[in-house]
């Protein structure tokens, strides 16, 4: 318990380090941390000790607040695990020689290593940059993804990622690696400082591209790409970026090291800002390179922009599930649309740093640059670029006027392409046609003469066109008329699976009682065996070619497609679906027609002009009531669809009234009166009367748990059609994400 409580601590303090005011670090420590006095506390220890640490390399070690006093101070503070023989943190003296290097400056701190500058003399005199675990930061996990930097560097050989030299341990058995010192700044300060054009910061961000995918191939992702991990330095005069820090990077195959690298469930590691969605939400899909793909394109964001795409104030404003919501669902303004709404000064400053007019900058980003940075930054990892080359190709095809593969490309776009890398050819191409054009004035006479053997021609051809279109047209229903013969015979040999095979290539037919018995058939195959697309592509088919407005069968259909919609999950469709039935069957008279079209129409909530809409059929079915005592069938699921439409309309009293009735009929329909009883459940909920509104849902619930625990089945007229079942889950889903939460107020 105390080690995932200490996991937590570390999770919520990397966190804090980022935010520099006490105001705004406190509100995010009573989000963080809740009423978890044990886990406040500890992260507040660490933060104390952090600060004591920053404060004393920041006087340069000076008398007044010396070494031991630091590791005295800090070994006053009770360790968060509970454990009363807590090892007192200490740091390296400089000067101190560890193996072979002799500490020189302290360089800074990553987020559980401190790096410093050393000097080698053997075999070589050289400087270095040497890392050690941090003060109190030796856990278990840090010291396992320390060691997993270390065997991560040292797979690397790329001039843009920092080598690794040596590695060991100090005396006291703290790891640390040796790495060749990069003399430089993080990228995005490296360009506004010399005031890169957007080319020139284009052609670095195509290094570290190709630096990333030369992890990847060794088998190792990143996961914390950032400005302040790429360093710039210059090399006989050339800007050389240099990727660093893998300090949480993660093997793609197989391990880094034997120490166990594991992120614990609710545990994410990485800077907020450059997270990709997949690295904060914990859904249970593993991170991989295209985590990195994401995080490139946040970095290209800032390059471009000067800004991320989501700030990391922003982010963590709302605590760590804010800023998951927000990684996983919020999607990033284009940069060109950034950059529009920036004002004055800093729109100025941001088109002055990148040596470009604002209105110029704006209209370089917008377009492909727009297309590439939304491709790195899509939430579904499938969407993004598969490696971090085929990003750097792309870049390199807009700087070559190429068409990239980021946008879907159009004939007058590759045009423009073309153009733009061949302009002094089109150039002279112009200057030849313009030529050409006072040539052209002595043949207008002869162009006139000629215009209506022309124009009888492109008729001619036109009429060509139109019959081999037709003539294709025929073929292809031809061809469909076949399939549906040959699905027929294969239904009347129980071979459905190959029936619905052939019909899957139909793309349209024409009304026949053969294809409407097929098409009906294999939907209601699919539909039972939980092929919801499916079953959605035969039934759309079907109504489709089927318009006999007044044909019961034709209403049956609409029973049974209405539901598969909302069962595929798509909404729209079903939007879509139920606007169609209700313009087919809004002039009905007939009761039956009424009472079928306000039940598939009534499945979820309607708009106000759809409940407008069904008011006239509401009231023939409410008159046809009158003449009670005919079919008692069809006055009960009468009395569920007017239940069900004054529910909608939030007649509460009168939806009771009418399940009421539904449940007083003698007729065991299973279907039915599970319905009636969803319905009663919410009318109840919206009346205020909780408890009766559970017993409602409680007894529906029993009724289509027991018949789809046993297997949904075709059914009858007496326990209920498959789809009048379907009618009921998807009503007992609704009232259940109702009732089934705090009741506001019992009654």
């Amino acid at each position: 318990m105390m080690e995932a409580v200490t996991e937590k601590a570390e999770e919520i303090f990397y966190s804090a380090l980022e935010i520099k005011s006490p105001d705004e670090r406190k509100a995010f420590l009573d989000r963080a941390c809740l009423e978890n006095a044990v886990l406040r506390a500890a992260v507040e220890d660490m933060l104390a000790s952090q600060a004591k640490v920053d404060k004393f390399f920041s006087e340069g070690g000076s008398q007044s607040f010396s070494i031991s006093e630091l590791a005295g101070s800090l070994a006053e503070k009770p360790d968060p695990s509970g454990k009363e023989d807590a090892t007192p943190l200490v740091d390296e003296e400089l000067g101190k020689t560890i193996g072979p290097y002799k500490i020189l400056q302290r360089l800074g701190e990553g987020g559980c290593g401190v790096v410093y500058m050393a000097e080698q003399e053997k075999p070589v005199r050289r400087r270095v940059a040497l890392k050690i675990i941090k003060l109190g930061m030796d856990t278990k996990s840090v010291i396992a993804r320390f060691e997993a930097e270390r065997q991560a560097l040292a797979l690397m050989d790329h001039p843009n990622i920092a080598r690794v030299l040596d590695a060991g341990m100090t005396q006291i058995g703290r790891p640390y690696f040796v790495m060749e010192l990069v003399r430089g700044v993080k990228i995005t300060e490296y360009c506004d400082q010399n005031e890169l054009d957007t080319r020139q910061r284009l052609e670095l961000f195509m290094n570290i591209c190709r630096a990333i995918q030369h992890a990847h191939q060794k088998g190792v992702i990143h996961r914390d790409i950032k400005p302040s991990n790429i360093l710039v330095t210059v090399i006989d005069g050339a800007a050389v970026p240099k990727v660093i820090d893998f300090g949480i990077a993660k093997a793609i195959e197989g391990r880094l090291t034997d120490n166990t690298i594991f992120t614990a469930y609710e545990q994410f590691i990485g800077t907020p800002a450059y997270m990709s969605p997949e690295q904060a939400v914990m859904s249970g899909v593993d991170v991989d390179t295209r985590s990195d793909i994401y995080s490139l394109g946040v970095l290209l964001y800032e390059l471009l922009t000067g800004r991320t795409p989501f700030e990391s104030k922003d982010l963590m404003q709302n605590g760590v599930e804010g800023l998951r919501r927000t990684l996983a669902e919020k999607e990033p303004q284009r940069p060109s649309v950034l950059v529009t709404t920036l004002h004055g000064s800093a729109l100025t400053q941001l088109a002055h740093l990148r040596q470009a007019e604002p209105l110029k900058l704006i209209t370089l980003l917008r377009g492909d640059l727009d297309w590439i940075v939304i491709r790195t930054l899509e939430k579904d990892r499938a969407r993004r670029y598969e490696t971090a080359n085929g990003l750097a190709m792309d870049v390199q095809r807009f700087l070559d006027n190429e068409p990239v593969m980021a946008r879907p490309p159009s004939r007058i776009y590759r045009l423009q392409k073309l153009i733009r890398r061949n302009k002094v050819t089109f150039t002279a191409g112009v200057m030849v046609a313009l030529a050409l054009i006072g040539g052209l004035g002595v043949a207008t006479w002869f162009w006139y003469q000629e215009r209506e053997a022309r124009k009888r021609a492109v008729t001619a051809e036109h009429m060509a066109l139109d019959a081999e279109k037709q003539q294709a047209q025929l073929r292809m229903e031809a061809e469909d008329r076949e399939r549906i013969t040959q699905a027929a015979f294969l239904i009347s040999q129980n071979k459905l699976e190959e029936a619905d095979d052939l019909v899957g290539k139909v793309s349209a037919i024409k009304p026949s009682l053969e294809a409407d018995s097929v098409l009906r058939a294999l939907g209601e195959w699919n539909a039972l065996r939980g092929q919801w697309t499916q079953a959605a592509g035969r039934f759309k088919l079907l109504l489709d070619a089927d318009q006999r407005d007044n044909s019961w069968a034709i209403t049956e259909d609409l029973l049974k497609a209405g539901p598969i919609q909302i069962e595929r999950g798509d909404m729209q469709g079903y939007e879509h679906f139920r606007r169609a039935a209700l313009a087919r069957y809004i002039d009905t008279t007939d009761p039956v027609f009424a009472e079928r079209t306000l039940k598939i129409c009534l499945l979820s909530s309607a708009d106000a002009d759809v409940m407008k809409s069904l008011e006239k059929l509401s009231e023939i079915s409410a008159d046809s009531m009158k003449q009670s005592g005919k079919d008692p069938t069809m006055e009960a699921w009468r009395c569920v669809s007017l239940g069900l439409m004054t529910y909608r309309q939030g007649y509460a009293p009168t939806s009771k009234y009418w399940c009421d009735r539904c449940l007083s009929y003698p007729e065991n329909n299973p279907g039915r009166i599970a319905t009636a009883h969803i319905i009663k459940s919410m009318s109840c909920y919206q009346l205020g009367e909780a408890a009766a509104a559970r017993a409602e849902l409680e007894l529906g619930r029993d009724l289509v748990t027991a018949e789809f625990t046993k297997g949904l089945g075709a059914g009858n007229g007496g326990v209920g059609f498959w789809y009048d079942w379907l009618f009921a889950r998807i009503l007992l889903r609704e009232a259940e994400s109702m009732i089934e939460k705090p009741a506001p107020f019992e009654k």
